[in-house]
């Protein structure tokens, strides 16, 4: 697979990075995602200090995936008991 030199400028600093040419979109997009994240927090909460900045975005992402960790599992779960259900139905009709 093609590798690409690409950098990545995240708060004021930039990050040389090898990715996958597949995945390109995708790590500048997060990139654009932690900036926007870094802008929220200078306008909303007057931050200036880059870790604390850092800190707090680091923070809320941790928080976002939790979530999200916690709602597949809860989809995942609704799923299998609908799949249970419907092999039970099979399993009376044989």
């Amino acid at each position: 697979m093609d590798t690409l030199s690409i950098r990545i400028k995240i708060g004021d600093r930039e990050y040389p990075m090898k990715v996958k040419a597949d995945e390109e979109a995708r790590i500048r997009r997060v990139g654009k995602l932690i900036n926007d994240k870094i802008k929220k927090y200078r306008e909303e909460f007057g931050l200036e200090d880059r870790q604390d900045l850092l800190a707090m975005v680091a923070f809320d992402c941790m928080v976002e995936s939790i979530e999200l960790n916690e709602t597949q599992g809860q989809e995942d779960e609704q799923v299998r008991t609908m799949v249970e259900q419907v092999n039970q139905r099979l399993e009376s009709l044989l």
